[in-house]
């Protein structure tokens, strides 16, 4: 894990054409994503190719990951789950997915550009021609220390993509070892339904506790609510709610 100290990123919401700035607290996370060897050791899957980030990993198995993950180390585990329903205590110190301030802010460590470097010397893209993850470390870092966090896998955040257009979707970050330069972003949001798992999409875990109620680090339960209101029928192509 690596320890990123506080600051401000400013994050941008497309649909409704919004741009906020979050003040984020001191807070760490993975050098690199979690791999197939540990997510094998943690959870008693198969790790065909150890040092590869995990991929097929849904957003709800991952949250699993991490609380076992705290378990394992003896640390008071972040979600409690009713049902589907995941619930974040923002006051442990166990192990947990970034929010998406976090993980932007963390990816671009102090670029103010889409990547913290040549993207041919940081990340694996469709430009390298590769047909499936690669092991995890083989590009350079950025100035926090961390790997991969544009190319090789999509790492799943804790935060909602759009709850007014996709219900309960998740947002992944990152990019892809099969997307174009345009996908691997730092900016670039995309997401998926909580069970839903993909051969290009991981995750990185994050620590950090903080004193509030359903709210830190750029996220907050109240906010979610405000985005998922929408006034009259639903656009056409957009989710239907539950």
């Amino acid at each position: 894990m690596a320890s990123i100290a506080p600051g401000t990123v400013t994050l941008h919401d497309a649909r409704r054409k919004e741009r906020r700035t979050v003040a984020l607290e001191p807070f760490r996370i993975g050098v690199y994503p979690v791999t197939e060897e540990q997510l094998a050791e943690l959870l008693g899957v198969t790790a065909t190719h150890p040092r590869r980030p995990a991929v097929d990993v849904s957003w709800q198995r991952a949250v699993r990951f991490c609380n076992a993950a705290s378990e394992w180390e003896g640390l008071d585990p972040v979600y409690t789950f009713d049902g589907e329903e995941v619930h974040w205590d923002v006051g442990a110190d166990g192990y947990r997915l970034p929010t998406e301030a976090e993980w932007e802010f963390a990816c671009r460590a102090g670029s103010k550009g889409p990547h913290y470097g040549e993207l041919s010397d940081v990340a694996w893209t469709a430009a390298d021609g590769v047909a499936a993850p690669q092991e995890a470390g083989g590009k350079m870092p950025n100035l926090n220390g961390l790997f991969d966090t544009l190319g090789n896998v999509w790492e799943w955040c804790w935060d909602l993509l759009d709850p007014a257009r996709y219900d309960d979707y998740r947002v992944f970050r990152g990019g892809g070892f099969a997307d174009d330069a345009w996908s691997v972003r730092a900016s670039v949001r995309r997401g998926g339904a909580p069970r839903m798992h993909h051969e290009d999409v991981g995750f990185r875990l994050a620590r950090g506790a903080y004193d509030g109620d359903d709210a830190a680090q750029g996220w907050s339960a109240a906010a979610d609510r405000e985005r998922a209101l929408v006034d009259g029928p639903l656009p056409s192509g957009w989710t239907p709610r539950r």
